[in-house]
């Protein structure tokens, strides 16, 4: 329980104090009641004996009283009403608050700091009243009167007949049968004749004469003259003294719901006053209620005929009586009590209370106790042993006492006053009222076991709580205190008895006991055990108590302590207590908070809400419900809806106080500002037929890491094109699209003109939808002039459109637990700063949108009227947090974040804008097919745009023609069969002899300087104006590989005028194409065994091409036709077709194989001479009837793409070790042997059936042959997997590698060829040996001189060896050591020897070969790959 003013030993006798009642005349009240006061309110304040008081019990031993205190009040013939006591409780604890600016007691356990209040005096206000308004009943005496006090005035006409009148009046309502109540202790009642004397206006001398005569006739001990009203009213205010009656009364006039009158107020007269009067103090009240039986007032605890008491506090009777209350409040503050009196006066009263008690009260207590103990020893002489030895006789000498549940229910057994149990009961009760304790538990003890006897359980029970009571009040403690007393006493109470006020007495007083022993535990227990349904203001208050006891243990129960101030908070709330209910639920709000225990966080949170709002908190209801939705809710969706309803009605009463204050921050939906994304420029136009807008940027497309850096690097790679091969220091990459990978650390550039739109991202945490209306930006803006000079910064907060135009969504649903994205752009009409600073809106919830099951039913996808429900208007603020710096040493140890800007775009001047449409873009190609498309350039804006590029990483992939008008064919119309390609029709004789054209590679961008993959747009006029639009032929090529390509492009543009903060803008274009296989094509070149061709130079190759259909039928493609095969190359030319077959038709069905065999010569020394470096000569053979220029456009611009990424290699640096120069230069002279520039190209034409119809189409695939004998593709190889290496545990020596030309290189430095008759007739019967002359060619291919040793022997003897060379021998010189000068052919005549018919081989003679300036390097054999054989026959 909570710290008390109090001590229990000061509480218990305060509370049991001896009763005296007071009957006054219409005159003495008269006098009373010009200090606004009754006789017995007069004598309150000073009704505590300021010294102590000796009195002797039965044995004649002395016993001291200290600080004995009398209770004085009118008397009341009518008992209190329940329902009038349950409203004065509740007033009292209503009227009594935590004091303001009181300073909390900090209690720390574990991890909880809490703040509670350390006293509770709502509590003790509550107890005190309590103690007070106990009805007396007959089974305890405690409450009844000892003695009356008798009052007439002085100033009346026979005041000696008024105290006959008085006295006869108290003993008509003590002993008459009509007045059951008031209860008296015992029939002989001290009677006490007090005469009021007002000083100011009455007669003294004939005062004190009446006083005489008072005292011959009632004993000088009997009566009293009290002189009062020292002074006159009206001279009140001109010295202040003391009111010591306030605190008495202030708590209980705070109830009164009518004001005091200063009328007479008469007893003894039929006449009722005018005023109905109510003054409520504990028992000594008065309600003066019309129409009374008798004269005498009512309880006033009773009710109101009017008012029912079943009324729950909050009906409206409740507010009319506070309205009442207040208005009585301030009635009350003027009046001054006692303001005729003196402190004279107040020492006078003082005086009259000590001999009213010394000479009247207590000697009165002390013989009845004295006759009390007489009547018992000499009753109990004969019936009491008599009935006691039978009962031992019996039952043995202890007679065990009975369980409470054992006893029958006799509660309702009632003894006669005179019973001898009741005056055992009534003598301890008057000891117990002097405090004389030892006499009182010996009393309550024996009569507890008569009661027990009797099984008179009411009785018994009194006896039990007195008689705990008094062993816990004796002196030096010779028992310890019977706790089971009072827990019997509470069960017998409650559950026999049904007396819930008597047993709620008991709790108070044991647990107030067991506090003061530190036995919180078993206190709280006690007080919890009480609580029931028939008493809500109880239950709050002990459950209250019971929680103090928890955190008051040794090791407090802080748990315990808030779930009891929860409840206790969930009872005041249901007695209408909101102020003590908000209060508990706060104090336990301190203990759950942050626990994640979220479902008691909701209902505190709730509950405080919804507490502040009916007592006007409206800030606090705010916040509470604000926690409700703002943390991760587990309540049902119903809940959640009621949470939300109700947060917006609050909020909505919020706001309609402060119309025109700042917009309230919103708590819903959930904003994740992090997310927020800002695009700059308009939305992407939808495709239009066959109409296809680039894809640009847009907000719909994910961001991608790796495609941004691929944008980065094309605009960088055009912007250094630009500007001469260097990238400008002040370069930033442009971003349309800002997000949260994005660098924000630079204010953006927006156009002026152009819209900004901000995507948010929302997320609905309620299982119920949110409807947001009227939802817009909320923004700031600083305009700025041409002049430089700012302007003020305006807060536009509503729209302003000729700076800013902002779009406004009327509607946006986010259903249940939904994550929505919405966009809002601004227009912005004037250059300047914005800042965009949050979004503002109406939030609201759909009128009957649950389901049973709770989830939201979705009004299909629109957000169509839906009927809300009600919504409140507000914002929220989007804060972007920036990146953690993480770069200096003081930024790494502390926590840093640098700016995000992407809010605060800069609006400039306005810049082009252009759009580009792809007309007939294909999105599914064949390897290698070629199709023409269109594409239109459009300038939308107000300025015209120039310096158009294109760049991108896969130029190979389109081109727009060469840079002459004569490259490009005319439009497709023109050409046969709608052919892409520039084709003349050819005679069918000149089918396998090539055609000759040459074309550089600068007219297609190719050249070596350049950049292939940035291509500048062939703009007419190179400036696109206002408005205006250019379609441009577009030829595409498939990929070589299949799949899905992604093919980036940047478009790059300027404005004709410089703008100092932008200078470009960049439109990027990715095309989607998905690529199906066509053809494989291999090719390989060797050389040719003839040495010689027509015209007598060596060096001619034979160029081996396979081409196989790898289509799947899954493209419809019939069958590829073979049209054409061209060559391309700065020194070498297909010469024709050495096609040994008679088929001329190059057709390949499904998975068919073509083999094509060529010749190809080297150009004339005149023509390569002649050309730059930078010609090709394109050499075409034609399997059709129509040739395809392939030095034109687009055959030409593809082959060069394809050619671009050899071309871009850099050239080998130079050596800089000067002693391995001469080996490197060696190995590079044999390198250069077998090393071929020849490029083929490979037309074709496919036939395909798509909807009935047949197409054709046509495509190209390119062959770069670099190595003689090595076999080249067309379609990229994929590398095999490495094989599996040992571990090596040993570090292998640094040995340095001689670079050395591989064996293969070697082979090509001298090429051999036999000249010999393929058959050869001898008859061997005439001459056995047959002798064959054979001719050896020996060429050099190199441009150095050449050593060359040809050894005839035979290398090995082996069997195997003998089987594939066959027995034959070489004649004559078996080594020959020759010097072969660069290029040059050179012969030696052999001869071989036969002795046997066969087929031999003569290709066994060894070649060695070594460069003539090398001394021991290269030395290698020289193996002939292709068989000699030669035939003998015998004749």
């Amino acid at each position: 329980m909570a710290q008390c003013v109090q001590s229990v030993q000061e509480l218990i006798p305060d509370s049991f104090v001896p009763c005296v009642a007071a009957l006054c005349s219409e005159e003495a009240e008269r006098l009373t009641r010009l200090n606004h006061l009754s006789f017995a309110e007069l004598l309150k304040p000073f009704s505590r004996l300021t010294s102590e008081v000796h009195m002797r019990d039965p044995n004649n031993q002395l016993h001291i009283i200290k600080n004995l205190k009398i209770a004085v009040s009118n008397i009341i013939t009518q008992p209190p009403h329940p329902g009038a006591i349950r409203k004065l409780l509740n007033d009292v604890v209503s009227g009594s608050q935590p004091a303001e600016g009181l300073v909390a007691n900090v209690i720390t356990a574990g991890d909880y700091d809490l703040n509670i209040s350390a006293t509770t005096p709502w509590f003790e206000s509550y107890r005190e009243t309590f103690l007070q308004s106990m009805p007396a009943s007959d089974h305890e005496f405690l409450n009844h009167y000892l003695a009356c006090m008798l009052v007439a005035s002085s100033s009346e006409a026979e005041p000696v007949e008024q105290f006959s009148k008085l006295s006869q009046e108290q003993h008509r309502i003590q002993h008459n049968n009509d007045y059951s109540y008031p209860k008296w202790f015992i029939p002989n009642t001290l009677k006490y004749y007090v005469l009021l004397h007002d000083v100011s206006s009455g007669d003294e001398q004939r005062a004190e004469s009446i006083y005489e005569e008072m005292k011959q006739k009632y004993g000088t001990q009997g009566c009293y003259l009290l002189k009062i009203n020292s002074r006159t009213s009206n001279r009140a205010s001109d010295e202040q003294i003391p009111d010591p009656w306030s605190q008495y009364l202030q708590k209980n006039s705070i109830q009164n719901q009518e004001s005091y009158e200063d009328g007479p107020c008469t007893i003894t007269s039929n006449k009722n006053s005018d005023s109905n009067l109510l003054s409520l103090d504990g028992l000594d009240n008065e309600v003066k209620v019309d129409g009374l039986p008798n004269n005498f007032r009512a309880h006033p605890l009773q009710l109101d005929s009017s008012s029912d008491p079943s009324n729950s506090i909050d009906g409206p009777d409740h507010i009319k009586s506070a309205s009442s209350l207040h208005e009585t409040k301030k009635a009350n503050t003027g009046i001054i009590h006692g303001a005729c009196l003196t402190l004279t006066d107040h020492d006078r009263i003082r005086q009259f209370i000590q001999e009213f008690t010394f000479r009247g009260l207590l000697p009165h207590i002390e013989k009845t106790i004295r006759q009390l103990n007489d009547q018992l020893i000499s009753r109990k002489g004969l019936s009491r042993s008599l009935f006691s030895a039978t009962k031992k006789w019996f039952s043995g000498s202890k007679v065990p006492e009975k369980g409470i549940n054992e006893l029958k229910n006799t509660s309702g057994l009632l003894y006669p006053p005179e019973a001898p149990e009741l005056q055992i009961r009534k003598m301890a009760d008057l000891c117990f009222l002097v405090q004389h304790y030892d006499l009182a538990y010996s009393c309550y003890h024996t009569a507890k076991k008569d009661f027990l006897n009797d099984q008179a359980m009411l009785y018994a029970a009194g006896a039990l709580e007195m008689a705990a009571v008094s062993a816990f009040l004796q002196p030096g403690a010779p028992r310890p205190y019977p706790a089971h007393y009072m827990d019997t006493a509470i069960q017998t109470y409650r559950d026999i008895c049904k007396n819930m006020v008597l047993a709620e007495r008991c709790v108070l007083l044991s647990a107030e006991i067991l506090k003061s022993q530190s036995k919180y535990s078993e206190a709280a227990a006690l007080l919890i055990r009480l609580t029931s349904e028939d008493s809500d203001l109880r239950s709050a208050l002990l459950l209250e108590q019971a929680a103090h006891c928890f955190i008051n243990m040794k090791s407090p129960m802080v748990r315990k302590y808030a779930f009891h101030m929860i409840l206790a908070g969930h009872r005041f709330s249901k007695a209408g207590q909101k102020k003590h209910a908000l209060r508990c639920y706060c104090q336990a709000m301190q203990v759950y908070k942050g626990k994640g225990w979220s479902l008691a966080e909701d209902h505190i949170n709730f509950t405080i809400g919804r507490q502040s709002y009916t007592l006007r908190q409206l800030d606090n209801a705010v916040s509470a419900f604000r926690h409700i939705l703002i943390n991760e809710s587990k309540q049902s969706a119903a809940q959640q809806g009621s949470f939300l309803r109700e947060y917006l009605y609050v909020y909505k009463n919020v706001s309609q106080l402060s119309p025109d204050g700042p917009l309230p921050q919103l708590p819903l939906p959930y904003i994740n500002s992090s997310a927020t994304r800002v695009f700059f420029g308009h939305d992407r136009r939808p495709a239009d037929g066959e109409k296809q807008a680039a894809t640009h940027i847009s907000l719909d497309q994910e961001y991608d890491c790796e495609s941004s850096q691929q944008w980065r690097e094309l605009e960088e790679q055009v912007v250094a094109l630009v500007n001469k091969g260097v990238i400008p220091s002040n370069f930033h990459p442009t971003q349309y699209c800002l997000n949260s990978y994005s660098d924000n650390s630079r204010f953006p550039l927006a156009v002026v003109e152009e819209p900004i739109t901000v995507e948010m991202a929302f997320r609905n945490p309620l299982k119920v939808p949110l409807l947001l209306t009227d939802l817009s930006l909320l923004w700031k803006f600083q305009p700025k002039d041409f002049s430089g000079k700012d302007n003020e910064v305006k807060e536009l907060v509503k729209s302003e459109p000729e700076m800013i135009g902002a779009e406004v969504i009327s509607e946006f649903l986010i259903n249940s637990e939904e994550s929505k994205v919405a966009r809002l752009k601004l227009f912005p009409h004037h250059i300047g700063e914005l800042h965009i600073l949050g979004v503002v809106y109406n939030l609201g919830t759909i009128q009957g949108s649950m389901t049973i099951d709770g989830i939201g039913a979705l009004p299909g996808c629109h957000t169509g009227n839906h009927s809300l429900s009600m919504s409140v208007r507000g914002r929220q603020d989007l804060e972007i947090q920036g990146p953690r710096l993480n770069n200096t040493k003081e930024e790494k140890t502390s926590i840093k974040y640098g700016p995000d800007r992407r809010l605060d775009p800069i609006i400039t001047e306005e810049m082009p804008l252009l759009e580009v449409f792809f007309i007939h873009f294909p999105t599914g190609l064949l390897c290698g097919e070629i199709r023409k498309a269109y594409v239109e350039f459009v300038n939308v804006s107000k300025c015209p745009l120039t310096g158009l590029k294109v760049v991108s990483k896969r130029p190979e992939f389109f081109t727009f023609g060469g840079n002459t008008s004569v490259l490009t064919p005319l439009s497709p119309s023109a050409s046969e069969n709608c052919s892409a390609y520039k084709t003349v029709v050819t005679d069918s004789t000149s089918m396998c002899t090539a055609l000759t054209s040459s074309a550089s590679s600068v007219d297609f961008g190719i050249g070596t300087g350049s950049q292939p993959e940035v291509i500048p747009v062939p703009l007419p006029d190179t400036i696109l104006l206002p408005g205006a639009s250019v379609q441009l032929p577009m030829w595409l090529r498939g990929p070589d590989e299949e799949g899905v390509h992604e093919i980036n492009f940047l478009f790059y543009y300027e404005s004709v005028k410089r703008q100092p903060k932008i200078r470009h803008r960049i439109l990027r274009h990715t095309a989607v194409i998905c690529t199906s296989r066509s053809l494989n094509v291999r090719a390989a070149v060797c050389r040719s065994n003839s040495l010689e061709d027509e015209e007598g130079r060596g060096g001619n190759m034979l160029v081996f091409v396979d081409v196989e259909n790898v289509n799947t039928s899954e493209a419809g493609v019939k069958e590829f036709h073979i049209v054409q095969v061209s060559s391309s190359s700065k020194h070498w030319k297909l010469q024709k077709s050495v096609n040994l077959s008679e088929n001329k038709d190059a057709k390949l069905a499904s998975r068919e194989k073509g083999k094509f065999c060529f010749k190809a010569i080297r150009c004339k020394e005149k023509e390569v001479a002649t050309q730059s470096s930078e010609k090709y000569t394109f050499a075409d053979i034609i399997f059709g009837n129509e040739q395809i220029i392939s030095s034109a456009s687009p055959c030409a611009d593809f082959f060069y793409r394809s050619l671009s990424s050899e071309l871009k290699k850099p050239p080998a640096q130079p050596s800089v070790h000067t002693e391995k120069q001469s080996v490197e230069d060696a190995v590079r002279l044999i390198q250069k042997c077998s090393e071929v520039d020849l490029n083929i190209v490979v037309l074709w034409k496919a036939y395909v059936v798509e909807d009935s119809k047949q197409l054709i189409l046509e495509g190209q695939h390119h062959v770069i042959l670099r190595t003689i004998g090595k076999e080249a593709f067309s379609y990229p190889q994929k590398p095999e997997p490495p094989e599996m290496e040992l571990l090596r545990f040993f570090r292998p020596e640094n040995t340095t590698v001689s670079s050395r030309p591989s064996v293969e290189q070697l082979s090509n430095l001298i090429k051999t060829s036999l000249h010999y008759p393929e058959s050869f007739n001898h008859p061997f019967h005439q001459k056995s040996l047959c002798l064959v002359p054979v001719t050896l060619l020996l060429s050099n291919c190199s441009k150095a001189d050449v050593d060359v040793i040809v050894d005839l022997r035979h290398k090995t003897t082996s069997p195997e060896a003998l089987e594939i060379h066959g027995s034959f021998t070489w004649l004559g010189q078996t080594q020959y050591k020759l010097k072969l000068k660069s290029e040059e052919i050179h012969t030696l005549q052999l001869k071989a020897c036969f002795v046997h018919t066969g087929v031999y081989n003569l290709g066994t003679p060894r070649v060695f070969a070594k460069l003539s300036d090398q001394v021991t390097v290269f030395e290698t054999s020289q193996q002939n790959s292709m068989p000699a054989l030669i035939i003998i026959n015998n004749v």
